[in-house]
């Protein structure tokens, strides 16, 4: 029951597409999402307490509610990631990808022959195998899942020109926290090495083509990505939901 995906028809025409990240799980909060107009959420199951079979009702919640689901795997492992695109997930964000050969592993386990390696059975995301012939899922299949190629270490960026040439990347998503890390400065994204950092990240994805993702702190920090050509702008729902809480017992109090 894979649907259309409205986020990589967004990106490929050049829209600005805001996102959150979810580390908690939670389908009441993916319906809360979609109801306030985001246009995707990525479920962590890198950093978040969810495997497959809870972010698979994570996945139903977003349908419902006409938001793209895309999960943030673990690992770069196929059976890894097989699992999490099985439930009907649009796509997978695959994290600390430190090559070429990293990237190309990755977009061989999104997608089916002649594209990829992905494993094909009568899953979730095939209808059960009684939709449409397997034979006729496997192309829509390649044509709508989406991978987004998580850089964040020194060795990332250094090899960037090389991973902007592999095909069957749809995003490229710089990884600000574990990037301050990789440069010697943990969780200070806004060191001036860090920032000229991702900065010419930025500018050097553009120039390839692709669309460039990125987390960002704030609305203002928000607005600033957007106007250095970022179009997959993530924003973080715990973190939403805190702040909303906060505002609002401190206004209530005041």
């Amino acid at each position: 029951m894979l649907r259309p995906n409205e986020l990589k028809r967004k990106l490929a025409a050049g829209q600005v597409c805001l996102g959150a990240m979810l580390n908690f799980p939670s389908p009441h909060a993916m319906e809360i999402a979609g109801i306030g107009g985001l246009d995707f959420v990525i479920i962590d199951a890198e950093h978040g307490p969810m495997g497959p079979e809870s972010c698979e009702n994570m996945v139903r919640a977003a349908h419902l509610v006409g938001l793209t689901p895309l999960v943030r795997v673990a690992q770069n492992e196929p059976q890894v990631i097989l699992r999490y695109l099985d439930i009907a997930s649009a796509g997978v964000q695959v994290p600390m990808l430190n090559s070429a050969e990293d990237v190309r592993q990755a977009a061989a386990s999104v997608r089916y022959v002649p594209l990829g390696r992905r494993g094909l059975a009568g899953t979730r995301a095939a209808s059960y195998g009684v939709g449409p012939q397997l034979s006729e899922y496997v192309p829509v299949a390649n044509a709508e899942v989406m991978l987004v190629a998580q850089i964040e270490t020194v060795g990332a960026v250094e090899a960037l020109p090389e991973i902007l040439t592999v095909e069957g990347v749809d995003v490229v998503f710089i990884g600000p926290t574990d990037l301050s890390q990789s440069l010697g400065y943990p969780g200070r994204q806004t060191e001036p090495l860090v920032q000229a950092t991702i900065d010419r990240c930025i500018a050097q994805i553009r120039e390839a083509g692709k669309p460039v993702g990125t987390t960002c702190r704030d609305i203002t920090h928000a607005r600033s990505l957007i106007d250095k050509g970022v179009t997959y702008v993530v924003g973080n729902i715990g973190a939403l939901l805190a702040r909303a809480v906060r505002d609002f017992v401190r206004d209530a109090r005041a």
